[in-house]
């Protein structure tokens, strides 16, 4: 299991956070899309590590087209000399229309579609051969030598895709390397329906789960003393609330027997009732998002629960964490 960090938008400490994650021992780590662009990060921190991988989780893919997405993602795999993931993410129509004026349509074909697309430029930029990808969503039948690279040293990327209903999840079996679980999905939605998704469209494509890359960012909530704790537990139930109001999650409670909450949570979200909404969230739900314990258990707890099923884990902690209590979490998965 590779351990993975993250990478912030900071003009003046991106090359510092890179070396820092890289010598404090992660395997990789990942960028957002939230106020920034999660591809410049990447780009400066690239040059200043040798062994750190970098991924995007995500970048919004209907907010961009495949030639686009094609052309950013073969540079900074040729920048970071292979060590770069391609992390892709639907968003929800709302953000697809009004924030990004952008079309939306059958997300999930649309979404296969859309890397199918980058396949075949990256397949013409390595042999020469002709451009001509005719689908519903998106045409490319266009490529001079002028606007072609050629073929990239390192290969192409690895496509991660970030999914949490059945066919999207199917669709990062088929045409993606892998998943990239949400944040909102237990070990039990895990194994039950998100895995043998992943297998289901995998096998399409003739491919198996050995084939794939599963990467999880699972809740934490741990710290030094009681009052770290504190402001951990409250901080995940919240941000753990915050996603159970939104109807395309609901699937995940329903599964537990939750689904009631999901309304409960939704009318309080749009009154902007963040911390009741959190109080909602008892101790059973938490267990079930969260890993719960003790700071010096949390490596033996990860495993214990993902170690068969995840091959990258990272920590989603929405709170502030020590630098040195991020280097025993780590000790603990090296030791």
């Amino acid at each position: 299991m590779k351990i993975d960090g993250g990478i912030g938008f900071d003009p003046d400490g991106i090359v510092e956070q890179a070396r820092r994650a890289e010598a404090s021992g992660y395997d990789g780590v990942w960028t957002a899309e939230t106020g920034h662009d999660p591809f410049l990060p990447i780009a400066i921190g690239a040059g200043a590590t040798e062994t750190l991988e970098f991924g995007t989780g995500i970048a919004v893919a209907f907010a961009r087209n495949p030639m686009n997405l094609a052309v950013l993602a073969n540079d900074l795999h040729h920048l970071t000399k292979g060590r770069f993931i391609l992390g892709l993410g639907s968003q929800i129509k709302p953000h697809i229309t009004k924030r990004f004026s952008m079309p939306w349509s059958h997300p999930a074909p649309r979404m296969r579609e859309l890397i199918m697309a980058m396949r075949a430029i990256w397949a013409t930029w390595e042999t020469g051969e002709k451009l001509d990808f005719r689908g519903e969503f998106y045409t490319h039948t266009l490529m001079t030598p002028f606007f072609n690279p050629g073929p990239n040293p390192y290969g192409n990327p690895k496509i991660l895709l970030a999914a949490v209903g059945e066919l999207m999840t199917e669709v990062a079996g088929e045409a993606g390397d892998g998943l990239l679980v949400h944040g909102f999905t237990t070990e039990r939605y895990l194994r039950e329906v998100s895995l043998p998704a992943l297998e289901r469209g995998a096998a399409r494509a003739g491919k198996t789960r050995a084939d794939l890359t599963v990467s999880y960012p699972g809740f934490l909530v741990t710290g030094k003393t009681d009052a770290d704790v504190a402001v951990a537990d409250r901080a995940v139930r919240q941000q753990i609330a915050f996603y159970g109001s939104t109807p395309a999650y609901r699937p995940v409670l329903e599964l537990h027997g939750w689904g009631d909450l999901h309304p409960e949570l939704n009318t309080l979200s749009k009154r902007g009732e963040w911390v009741k909404m959190g109080e909602l969230i008892d101790d059973e739900v938490l267990d079930a998002f969260a890993v719960v314990c003790p700071i010096d258990e949390v490596a033996a707890r990860v495993k214990d629960r993902f170690g068969d099923v995840v091959d990258r884990f990272f920590f989603y902690a929405p709170y502030k964490i020590e630098q040195d209590d991020w280097k025993i979490l780590l000790e603990g998965f090296r030791s």
